[in-house]
């Protein structure tokens, strides 16, 4: 178990009954029924279990990545999140959808909405355009922009909804606990539908404000992660969770509440706060998924269970993760002067609009891309410096070091794409 990926994702069908049997599509049957919770500001009813990729359809076989969608969705899956991931990866979600005939009847989830000369009505109507011609459906279903977000991306969206193009909008923090406060605002002052938060057994922050501001405003909780926050890693990674409880088994009095493996405990503990609408949960293998789906059936456990649960992990010591290959996104950067740091400094812009800044901080250059939260780069050379979500920058500089250009490397297969200088 500790070796196991894992997909997180979430799909719902728009206001109608997905009528797909595990029979029709072949699939194997889940035992017993999902739970199923209401969207606050509609009443429509969502599975608390849902199903995206991020990163493994560029490390893992399709036609098995397919069978998982399958299986998802003749157990009743219905919110398919396609938020996450590079372009290609969100492409597969949209294949995968119209191989097995269930583009129109599942729940999109969108990629978030970009800060930046997207943020008008006209480039978000653009990227809109584009969504929905892949999809081939006449409107998304929920639209997310990142927490950070500025109002004009806000105002943008809702007048998409008011159009009808958007059922509902959302707020998402991924891996951003600091973004918390800026998430709170945006709840207290905005009319949202959804938002989207990291959460699990070892990472309950949100319980503090966040999720009960989520009951208090009506709106629903997607929770991402739930099996620990592994985005960004490796496709060889295993859980956070699976591998603190490594191959311990499974506590007796946990049959209290219908969980028979670790993967129905994580779920379970998440899924028992009301807050929450929909658990963001999944794997690269069909009998990992169908074990995500059955920690939505059944009971979920009470207050003292989940304080007992709480504390079971508590008390184990978090494993310590393996070096990265010297060659990963992760593996530690060689040390570079603060001069040459300092004249990477400043602000690009790609040609979607998006804009991409530059800031020294001591002895490292943070990046922060559009509405993405800031990380440090990684030096690999002295004008080669890498995301550790992946994207590689190199800086073209003449030879008296002074900045001349700036090229973004990332996808499958690998892109060279040039910068603007902003300012």
């Amino acid at each position: 178990m500790a070796n196991r990926q894992r997909l997180l994702g979430v799909s719902a069908v728009a206001g109608a009954a997905l009528a797909i049997s595990a029979q029709l599509l072949g699939a194997q049957q889940l035992n017993g029924k999902l739970i199923q919770r209401a969207i606050p500001s509609s009443g429509e009813m969502l599975p608390v279990i849902g199903l995206a990729f991020s990163n493994h359809p560029s490390c893992s076989d399709k036609a098995a990545l397919t069978d998982v969608v399958k299986t998802f969705a003749a157990n009743g899956g219905k919110y398919f999140d396609n938020t996450l991931g590079n372009g290609a990866n969100q492409q597969f979600h949209i294949n995968a959808a119209n191989e097995l005939g269930v583009t129109s009847k599942v729940f999109w989830s969108t990629p978030g909405f970009l800060s930046g000369s997207n943020a008008g009505r006209a480039g978000v109507k653009t990227q809109l355009d584009s969504t929905l011609a892949r999809l081939k459906v006449p409107r998304i279903d929920v639209a997310w922009v990142n927490a950070a977000a500025d109002t004009a991306l806000l105002a943008a969206l809702k007048e998409e909804k008011k159009a009808g193009r958007i059922r509902y909008i959302g707020a998402l923090t991924i891996v951003a606990k600091n973004q918390s406060a800026q998430l709170e605002a945006l709840m207290r002052n905005e009319s949202l539908d959804f938002i989207g938060v990291d959460y699990d057994i070892g990472n309950r922050h949100v319980e503090e404000t966040i999720l009960p501001l989520a009951r208090e405003r009506k709106i629903a909780v997607i929770a991402y992660f739930p099996f620990g926050n592994n985005y960004g890693a490796s496709c060889s990674s295993g859980g956070n969770l699976f591998a603190r409880v490594g191959n311990r088994p499974v506590p007796t009095w946990a049959a209290e509440f219908d969980a028979k493996t670790w993967a129905q405990f994580f779920a379970k503990y998440v899924l028992a706060d009301p807050a929450v609408t929909v658990a963001r949960v999944g794997t690269s293998k069909v009998t990992h998924m169908l074990d995500n789906m059955a920690g939505g059936v059944g009971r979920l456990p009470n207050a003292a269970a989940r304080k007992r649960m709480a504390a079971l992990i508590d008390s184990l010591p978090k494993p310590t993760p393996p070096a990265p290959p010297p060659n990963s996104p992760a593996a530690p950067g060689i040390a570079l002067s603060t001069a040459v740091l300092d004249r990477y400094v400043g602000e690009w812009k790609l040609a979607s609009g998006t804009v991409v800044s530059f800031r020294r901080d001591g002895d490292k250059l943070i990046v922060k891309a559009g509405n993405n939260p800031e990380l440090p780069l990684n030096a690999r050379t002295e004008t080669r410096l890498q995301d550790p979500r992946g994207p590689m920058f190199e800086w073209q500089v003449d030879a008296q070091g002074n900045v001349t250009g700036l090229m973004l490397e990332q996808g499958n297969p690998l892109q060279r794409i040039p910068l603007q200088r902003n300012r």
